[in-house]
């Protein structure tokens, strides 16, 4: 059985409210159950990524009451979980900040810890955590140098709360991504499936770049996948460890300290809406 508190409607047919968001055009749906307990399925979760029979996002998220100021938990539109989103938890983070009067956050994940903060110009940042560098925190297969795996075009793996592969190429725009994402995806080196991303230089500390996400496919933006690429570039000695990375959605600014990778972008919450007694129980 789903759990879920009802919003009474005027025909009282319980509903489920939620909020649709996005981070440069990678969507979400936002679930807000800090003061109502239940449970998103992976079958609900399916359900209403799908763009025809459902709403349609590139991750939902889950808010809940944590040991911070909240809880999140992700899914990605095939009903897999994900440690990290980073694009849904800036547009979280942006929505708690309006809700509860504050400029800074501490919001726990699978991933760990994460801290955000108001960046001023309507800009959020959060502090995504450490990369995890060691193959078997990323993880990989087996022991082996996770700058440079042995698979053709030598990408680089990195952690980031979820498993990244980043290529770096002569011109990301010209990389078929529906073909090369999947083949990736999938590669028996990473036993969890992984994130892939395409990037060139464009400048000094200045990168194009675009990902195919494990679980959802090609996406405007990834959070995630944009401080795994910094880090893969900062390590391979392309760039420094403060960026401007362009997507096909935006432009994130990401930058690896001491405490950990800090990404900063613009949020958009779209709308408010609500699922109905019919749909849910159709998910079942």
């Amino acid at each position: 059985m789903h759990r879920y508190m009802p919003l009474m409607t005027s025909v009282s047919q319980p509903q489920l409210p939620f909020m649709k968001m996005h981070g440069l055009g990678n969507d979400f749906v936002v679930v807000d159950a800090r003061a109502d307990n239940f449970e998103i399925t992976p079958a609900m979760a399916r359900g209403i990524g799908h763009r025809r029979f459902g709403i349609g996002f590139d991750q939902l998220a889950v808010i809940s009451a944590g040991a911070g100021d909240a809880h999140l938990t992700f899914f990605n539109s095939d009903g897999s979980t994900s440690g990290a989103c980073g694009n849904a938890t800036r547009c979280i983070a942006r929505y708690l900040m309006d809700d509860l009067a504050k400029a800074h956050l501490h919001l726990t994940t699978e991933r760990g810890d994460l801290f955000a903060v108001d960046a001023g110009n309507g800009l959020t940042s959060v502090n995504m955590g450490p990369p995890q560098l060691s193959w078997d925190e990323v993880p990989l297969l087996e022991a082996m140098d996770t700058l440079e795996l042995p698979i053709e075009g030598g990408p680089t793996a990195t952690g980031m709360g979820n498993p990244h592969c980043t290529f770096f190429v002569e011109d990301a725009d010209r990389i078929p991504l529906d073909e090369f994402g999947p083949r990736y995806e999938y590669h028996p080196l990473y036993p969890e499936r992984t994130n892939v991303q395409v990037a060139h230089l464009v400048g000094q500390d200045h990168i194009r770049m675009r990902v195919w996400e494990r679980g959802v496919g090609v996406t405007l933006a990834s959070g995630s996948s944009s401080c795994a690429t910094a880090v893969a570039a900062a390590r391979r000695g392309l760039t420094g460890r403060k960026v401007q990375i362009d997507l096909d959605g935006g432009t994130l600014w990401i930058d690896w300290r001491e405490d950990g990778v800090w990404m900063t972008g613009e949020t958009m919450h779209v709308s408010n809406g609500s699922f109905t007694q019919q749909f849910l129980e159709s998910l079942v």
